[in-house]
């Protein structure tokens, strides 16, 4: 009887699957999460401090690591970071850990100071060594679109869709063409 009214919540609190091919259930996620977050921060302190990159892992593992070490559930903690189930933020850490120690082997902030880049103004002639890489122009539709939500004309756009076309709802089926 006592094993029942101790196990039973217990029990409820493990889930098990994430409902994700080849996610497996961390029972302790909370605590491997902690660890990671806490070697992510003493690996970022080798990237130098004034790099954007630095300051945006440091935010971001910071605040995961506050929530992770305030809450003791791990659906309180998926619900406050938003970022999806823990096993997915264990995943997450690993992966930028591998890419700290990848961007610390790159070294993309040490660009000499004498280093001198290639500046193409808009209308200045490229150069025949840089490939273009100019995108075509985009359907007539968007810039109707445009100019529809700029000039606060957006319902009117809306209403005239609808005459031309049959309207398609979630729970239909595409016309068929």
């Amino acid at each position: 009887m006592f094993v029942r009214m101790v196990a039973r919540p217990l029990m409820a609190k493990v889930k098990e699957t994430t409902g994700i091919v080849g996610l497996e259930v961390v029972p302790n996620a909370r605590d491997v999460l902690i660890s990671l977050y806490g070697k992510t921060l003493k690996e970022i302190q080798t990237v130098p401090e004034d790099e954007g990159y630095r300051k945006a892992v440091e935010s971001f593992t910071r605040h995961r690591l506050k929530v992770c070490q305030e809450e003791q559930d791990l659906e309180t903690i998926e619900k406050r970071l938003g970022c999806g189930q823990v096993e997915e933020l264990i995943e997450e850490a690993q992966d930028e850990l591998q890419l700290i120690a990848k961007m610390i082997e790159w070294d993309p902030w040490g660009v000499p100071e004498d280093y001198e880049c290639e500046v193409i103004e808009d209308n200045a002639p490229v150069p025949k060594h840089i490939p273009l890489h100019r995108p075509g122009p985009l359907p007539e539709e968007f810039y109707k679109t445009l100019e529809s939500v700029t000039t606060g004309t957006l319902q009117d756009m809306i209403a005239l869709s609808k005459k031309d076309g049959p309207e398609i709802t979630s729970g239909g089926s595409l016309p068929k063409v």
